[in-house]
């Protein structure tokens, strides 16, 4: 289930909407504000990369990593957006040529597959370059992003504050409603096993100071949701 998209109620009792801008800052859409090129490099690669990411539900968690990854671009307007975005938007698709049933041993507590981690990411890295081509992404650009992809989990060290966003992008999304529903699925959790986990394996891991703050912010608003005094409200 996606979230909440339309009122239930309206307690007010009028409309509101004539005082809402067009436009608030932090909220855009996939292109916004990108340029017409990028904007449509972007729009060659995600029906190219989505048909990869239908294990462990990447297709959903590369939109939200894109996401966080335009939000720390915003932090940092010395990183290439042409090199952060294609690569958080390609960076899972080797998962397809890893075998499903192995897929989560890859990544579960108390165990690991660092092969299978390494595989996911040549694979990537392999894909990566055919999409990129047929985007029509620029040589030196796309080996920038290949580079990023072939390493984006493994590799302990960020090459570049571009590969820094792409990793913490990509780690920061645990923390989200999103994450910790998937997460909780995993491994069969509950969501404050599921929150402690994702907690334990971001923040300390993080290399950008504006995704620390994010990654606190989102953990401080999912253990509020774990207090009793908020079940106890029995509020949506």
């Amino acid at each position: 289930m996606g979230p909440k998209r339309t009122a239930t109620a309206n307690h007010v009792g009028r409309d509101v909407s004539a005082s809402i801008p067009a436009e608030a800052d932090g909220v855009f859409g996939l292109d916004t504000g990108l340029g017409d090129r990028l904007g449509l490099e972007l729009a060659q690669i995600w029906p190219r990369a989505v048909v990869h990411l239908g294990v462990r539900s990447n297709d959903a968690h590369t939109l939200y990593a894109v996401a966080i990854a335009r939000s720390l671009l915003a932090a940092y307007p010395e990183a290439d957006a042409g090199v952060v975005l294609p690569a958080i938007m390609l960076h899972d698709t080797g998962w397809s040529a890893v075998p499903p049933g192995e897929v989560l041993e890859a990544i579960a507590p108390g165990g690991g597959r660092p092969d299978l981690v390494l595989l996911h990411e040549k694979e990537g890295a392999r894909l990566a370059e055919g999409i990129l081509a047929a985007a029509g992404v620029p040589d030196e650009r796309a080996a920038r992003i290949v580079e990023i992809i072939d390493g984006h989990d493994s590799r302990r060290e960020a090459l570049s504050i571009e590969d820094a966003i792409v990793k913490d992008a990509d780690k920061t999304w645990r923390l989200t409603p999103h994450g910790l529903d998937t997460v909780m699925d995993w491994f069969g959790l509950d969501r404050g096993q599921a929150l402690r986990l994702c907690a334990s394996r971001v923040t300390g891991h993080l290399f950008t100071d504006a995704a620390r703050s994010l990654a606190r912010g989102l953990a401080a608003v999912e253990s509020a949701n774990l207090w009793p005094e908020r079940a106890a409200l029995e509020l949506p």
